[in-house]
């Protein structure tokens, strides 16, 4: 007597186990999660408790379940603009001229630039409704996300090995195949750990995005950055202590649910031939791996993504590194010069708009010197990061085991707002009678230094370990070893972070050149205290001044210094 078996039921790891159970819970709490927040978007602002904040501590689940989705949002749409602004701007000459320079300024513009501006137009599309307010604190979250995965994916797209680019010519991918298959994948390592960045990031900024002032005018949506706003005004220490609690109870919760699988995921995309050190997979990934619905949902999930990638679409053979790497003068000069008139009309409509208010040299005079003062502090605080993170990061990012163990560290350092200092800086400023202008500098580079290290450690963890043990069998040591093996290495990711560091401590420069505990308020003289005491007032006019002083600066610096180093990287150290 025989018996048949079906071959799927047969397997026992195709059976729902104990941990579809656990897996589908946790889906289930994220679902249910979401259906409890969106009613609360759609309430009238007017409506009682819709845009007021309590010191309560048993507030805090709520108040950081809507943080945290604002900033996942946030990084959905910091996600689409990379995958679509980074390899235009890398792919094509001409286009590349005007996005990444428009990439400076935007990355430099204060968080507070952007609220002054946008808070009418999104408030506008849902008249009297909260969701209004959401979308400005969402956008706000944006603008301190989207330029550094943005720069990331830049930097990986435009330093692809030419042996690799040959062998996507030689299979006849088309340019969809190949920014699957190769674009993406190249750029992954890189751009998990400035995603992960990004969203420590969003901490930094949630503050002035949720507290929403300006003018006269005051909103406050409920969540995280608001309670610190409220503590801080109302100098109540013990709420403080609860924030940086509850963010850090987030951080974990996060890191170790998304980012630590998709590092350890990234970590198959590094190019070597040679295997390297590898760390333990995470505990996630083993949950999933035992997992027996989810994974066959995840394979059919994996299966339909690669048949959209493996569509041809677009050019196929002769597809290039650049679609207008050979030049056109007559296209040059046209394009340059529909650019240049561009140019010339936004800079004419700002100098209207200033001049019609009232505001003349003596006050451009006064916005220029400020930025001198704002220019020299950024210079002096990216040396300084320079020095202190680069060799602590290659340490980092050449061990696995470690980068896993400082990364939750790293990442709630970054995290961590500069306002939850203001207390200990202006009470000590005050006590010990310092210098502001000195004192109050360290603030701009709290939140932007980890640019530098997150950088250099997703520099240092792709680096080939093929090339470590080339090194290694010719005694290539010390001095030696830094200058010709993983500081060229490691040469274009420094570049990115420093870049992205720059310009967000211009970004910084409007949360730490004004400091306020309780009734007590520190100034330094610099740009970003002149834009925010313009925004408090309500301002326009010097608003639109300073941004726009700002963003000469930070296009001159980087031109003058950053531009030229991330054309030497992507020239001279290139792996081919």
């Amino acid at each position: 007597m025989s018996s048949t078996v079906h071959p799927v039921l047969a397997h026992p790891r195709r059976l729902p186990n104990v941990w579809d159970a656990a897996a589908l819970l946790c889906v289930f709490a994220a679902i249910a999660a979401v259906a409890h927040v969106t009613p609360q978007t759609f309430r009238p602002i007017d409506a009682p408790g819709a845009i007021t904040v309590s010191l309560d501590p048993r507030q805090l689940p709520d108040y950081a379940l809507r943080t945290t989705l604002r900033m996942f949002g946030a990084m959905a749409a910091s996600l689409l603009f990379t995958f679509t602004y980074a390899p235009l701007a890398a792919r094509s000459r001409r286009a590349g001229l005007v996005m990444i320079p428009l990439l400076d300024v935007l990355q430099s513009v204060p968080i507070l630039g952007f609220l002054s501006f946008t808070t009418v137009f999104f408030m506008s599309l849902f008249p009297g409704r909260v969701m209004g307010l959401e979308l400005a604190a969402i956008f706000a979250i944006f603008t301190s996300q989207a330029w550094n995965m943005a720069f990331s994916m830049y930097q990986a797209l435009t330093t692809v090995p030419r042996d690799l680019e040959e062998a996507t010519r030689s299979f006849r991918l088309s340019g969809w195949q190949r920014f699957w298959r190769l674009d993406v994948p190249f750029a992954m390592p890189g751009l998990v750990w400035n995603t992960m960045l990004s969203m420590s990031g969003g901490w930094f900024f949630v503050v002035a995005s949720e507290a929403i002032t300006l003018g006269d005018k005051t909103w406050t949506l409920p969540g995280i950055g608001s309670y610190v706003a409220v503590a801080l005004d109302q100098r109540d220490l013990g709420a403080v202590a609860w924030a940086i609690l509850a963010m850090l109870v987030v951080i974990v919760l996060y890191d170790q649910i998304l980012f630590r699988p998709l590092v350890a995921w990234s970590a198959k995309f590094r190019m070597e031939t040679t295997a390297g050190a590898v760390a333990a997979d995470p505990w996630v990934l083993k949950l999933l791996r035992r997992t027996a619905v989810l994974r066959r949902l995840g394979d059919g999930i994996a299966a339909g993504f690669g048949a959209v990638a493996g569509l041809r679409l677009g050019r196929s053979a002769g597809y290039v590194r650049r679609i207008d790497s050979r030049p056109s003068l007559a296209g040059d000069i046209t394009f340059l010069v529909l650019v240049g008139a561009l140019a010339l009309y936004a800079a004419w409509q700002v100098v209207a708009y200033v001049a019609a208010n009232h505001l003349g040299w003596a006050d451009l005079g006064e916005a220029v010197l400020l930025g001198s003062f704002t220019l020299l502090r950024v210079a002096v605080l990216i040396a300084l990061a320079a020095v202190v993170w680069v060799p602590i990061g290659v340490w980092v990012g050449l061990r696995p085991n470690w980068a896993r163990r400082i990364q939750i560290a790293a990442q709630f350092l970054a995290a961590f707002p500069a306002n939850l200092l203001f207390p200990i800086f202006v009470v000590g400023i005050v006590r010990l009678r310092l210098n502001a202008e000195i004192w109050l500098t360290p603030l701009m580079i709290l939140g932007t230094q980890w640019y530098i290290l997150f950088n250099v450690v997703a520099g240092a963890s792709a680096f080939p370990a093929d090339l470590r043990e080339a090194a290694s069998n010719f005694r290539v040591r010390g001095r030696l070893w830094w200058r010709r093996v993983i500081l060229p290495g490691i040469f274009p990711y420094f570049v990115t972070g420093a870049i992205t560091a720059s310009g967000g401590s211009w970004n910084a420069a409007i949360v730490a050149e004004v400091a306020t505990w309780g009734n007590t308020k520190l100034s330094a003289h610099g740009l970003g205290a002149y834009i925010a005491h313009a925004t408090d007032a309500g301002d326009f006019p010097r608003i639109v001044l300073g941004v726009a002083v700002m963003s000469g600066f930070v296009l001159a610096f980087n031109r003058v210094l950053w531009r030229p180093l991330y054309a030497f990287a992507t020239r001279r150290l290139t792996l081919d």
